[in-house]
């Protein structure tokens, strides 16, 4: 049998947000029921059954709905979204000895097979059978109650639920800045002021980068990131060519030309700015997501040596980001602008898809 909390705490019937091929948005209930919460009986070896409290809306989740996928991931079905969520934990299975009722976790999304190579070899972000909540057909995080390996539970002590979701994003952060190679006094550009740009920015000056660029197209967020890091230098990118927006980022670098740039639009005409505006020996990494097929200046990369790196999700960020955050070394707080009830997630969904709201991260209370 299960360890549970009592009844007072699970009185409210489990809901969830979904999508479709349709693109429709809804809330309305979800797996596992209230009963199979009470009876424990939905429960799976080493699983715990997790109180959502907090999610933070994605700029993936806003694609699922819009466009119906990103690249092979396809929405075929009612589906539900969310990846970036923080909770409690209100039951365990037997099998599980690390975690006891009551415990606040972070939750790390992906379900890995732990026997395929990326997984044996430390790089599970690679898993070859993963299950990744909301990337279809996987259901997501956003609902008041989930089941969900134990192990992928990460304990954040007295943290709040928000910064707990907000863990997803710097794990985002984290796995491009150590496989970049960002080092102290490195001059660094930073590609798109968006969520995953702001955190990257944030891990970037920890890391002593100097200086750091940070571009967009909107101002709105530009004076953001300077309010976050007040030593950034942003510039405004406008309808030009990546040749000639190049001089223009090398001047707001003071004359230098960045050593790696963080992209993290996965916007074509990105990325070639980017690659335009490395030195010779630079290094581009692509942390952002976008069409199947693009256009690269090709001989620009060849001719001036520089790497064009990839990532995808990432892999033992958790315990790091949690460290991070608990001491005080990231402050991820002033990214929550806007805050809405799960019932209310509708109106969340359309404020983080509307430029005009200003918002940057918004998130979904359970």
């Amino acid at each position: 049998m299960t360890t549970s909390t009592s009844i007072q705490e699970l009185s409210k019937p489990n809901i969830a947000v979904y999508t479709n091929p349709a693109h429709d948005l809804w809330i309305t209930a979800a797996q596992p029921t209230l009963e199979e919460l009470k009876d424990g009986s939905s429960l799976e070896d080493g699983e715990v059954t997790v109180g959502i409290k907090s999610t933070g809306i994605c700029g993936s989740d806003i694609h699922f709905w819009h466009a119906g996928r990103i690249g092979p991931m396809v929405v075929e079905d009612t589906h539900i979204l969310g990846h970036e969520s923080a909770g409690v934990i209100l039951a365990t299975h037997p099998s599980v000895m690390h975690l006891q009722v009551g415990d606040r976790v972070a939750i790390e999304p992906n379900i890995i097979c732990n026997k395929c190579e990326p997984c044996l070899t430390g790089r599970y972000n690679g898993c070859e059978n993963v299950k990744f909540r909301s990337t279809p057909p996987v259901p997501g995080l956003l609902r008041r109650y989930v089941n969900h390996p134990a192990v992928n539970c990460h304990k954040i002590g007295d943290m709040s639920y928000e910064e707990g979701a907000l863990l997803e994003p710097l794990s985002v952060a984290l796995a491009g800045i150590q496989r970049a190679g960002v080092r102290l006094g490195d001059p660094v550009l930073i590609c798109g002021a968006g969520p995953i740009g702001l955190v990257t920015l944030s891990c970037c000056r920890a890391a002593g980068a100097e200086p750091i660029v940070i571009t967009d197209i909107d101002q709105g967020r530009l004076d953001f990131a300077k309010k976050l890091v007040p030593s950034v230098r942003t510039f405004k990118v406008e309808r030009r060519t990546p040749e000639e927006n190049r001089k223009d980022i090398i001047l707001a670098m003071g004359g230098i030309e960045a050593s790696i740039a963080m992209e993290c639009t996965g916007v074509e005409s990105s990325i070639a700015s980017a690659i335009w505006s490395v030195k010779f020996g630079g290094k581009v990494f692509v942390i952002g997501v976008g069409k199947n097929e693009i256009q690269v200046p090709f001989m620009r990369l060849s001719t001036r040596e520089i790497d064009l790196q990839f990532q995808y999700c990432y892999s033992n960020t958790w315990p790091r980001a949690i460290r991070l955050v608990r001491g005080g070394v990231i402050d991820l707080r002033k990214l929550v602008t806007h805050r809405f009830d799960i019932e209310d997630a509708v109106a969340a969904f359309k404020t983080a898809a509307d430029p005009k709201t200003g918002s940057i991260k918004v998130q979904i209370r359970s």
